[in-house]
């Protein structure tokens, strides 16, 4: 296993030692390749809507028992892909992952770009990530919110939603990603 933020090997929580993170946790179901590049392919870009089950039930095998209180908050979909692909990928897994732990699921960050990251250089995703994200409402520091992707490549999208979630007041931010992808 390693690290999702700088591929140093690393424990159970996909994070080393040495990263120092806006989030506290983070589980990963696996590399994307073969099956699961696969799956999370034909979910994304071909509109296979009902892989959010089989996507949200490789989550749910990787995330340890959750306080009941944890929150579970999608990663925002543009809007412009929730048109192409007639739903919003994150928000469907996120609310199976929050009925199949019986937690409650909130669209807490919302986006304020609508830009791309597909096919785009690590320096583009870094500066469209930093001005993407927003929280609306004050958090409550004592509930632990877990956010959930799809893909964490470079771990910009991650880390920005997660600022705007501690920029709201969040204290206890944990993440949960279907598939790692490092850039080639």
């Amino acid at each position: 296993m390693v690290c999702v933020a700088c591929d140093r090997p690393t424990g159970a929580m996909w994070l080393c030692s040495s990263c120092r993170m806006p989030y506290e946790r983070a589980w990963v179901v696996g590399e994307r390749s073969g099956i699961l590049q696969r799956l999370v392919g034909l979910y994304k870009f071909e509109r296979a809507k009902a892989a959010y089950r089989s996507l949200g039930n490789l989550l749910v095998g990787v995330l340890p028992e959750l306080p009941p209180e944890t929150i579970i908050v999608p990663v925002p979909t543009t809007s412009s892909r929730i048109r192409e692909r007639g739903y919003d990928h994150m928000l469907l897994i996120a609310k199976y992952v929050a009925r199949a732990r019986g937690l409650k699921c909130q669209q807490l960050v919302q986006r304020q770009t609508n830009t791309k990251q597909r096919q785009a250089s690590a320096k583009t995703r870094i500066a469209q990530a930093k001005m993407a994200f927003v929280v609306n409402e004050k958090l409550d520091p004592t509930i632990p919110y877990l956010l959930i992707d799809d893909v964490i490549t470079t771990g910009a999208t991650i880390r920005y939603a997660v600022k705007a979630l501690r920029d709201a007041g969040a204290k206890h931010v944990w993440v949960a990603v279907i598939a790692r992808q490092t850039l080639d």
